[in-house]
């Protein structure tokens, strides 16, 4: 009898543990399929730009603020990350990545990217946006 309910606890177990595998592996099939989707349907852009060198600092005021409240109030903007060239600090590249189109055609429509628009017309001597596919889908800006 002892044996007996050794045997049917152990069976119970091992059913247990074959439950949690299965279980684990469906969620993280879930996962990695929703993160697949998630990338395929973001748009990552460069924008490059050559800033009149004059009014270099006013156009890094405008960005800053431009930025920082695109990032904090529109959940679809993921990442705006700027940069300047080191050798030639009025060519900047930005690395923006939206959750979808949509998001960025919201994004453009806003009070905060008007205003940005308006202020820097006049600074902004070329502008370049570049589509882009990213090389490593999912991977995360820490």
């Amino acid at each position: 009898m002892k044996k007996e309910k050794k045997n049917i606890a152990a069976i119970i177990q091992f059913r247990r543990s074959v439950c949690r595998i299965l279980i684990t592996t469906l969620l993280t099939f879930v996962f990695i399929s929703n993160l697949a989707a998630q990338n395929k349907t973001q748009m990552v852009r460069l924008a490059k730009l050559v800033i009149d060198s004059a009014q270099l600092e006013n156009y890094k005021a405008a960005l800053k603020e431009g930025i920082e409240t695109a990032v904090r109030i529109e959940p679809g903007v993921l990442t705006l990350y700027a940069v300047a060239e080191k050798n030639n600090p009025t060519h900047i590249t930005i690395l923006e990545i939206y959750a979808d189109a949509d998001a960025y055609k919201a994004h453009i429509q806003t009070p905060h990217f008007k205003k940005y628009k308006d202020i820097t017309k006049d600074m902004v001597k070329s502008l370049e946006l570049v589509d882009t596919d990213p090389l490593i889908p999912g991977m995360k800006i820490k």
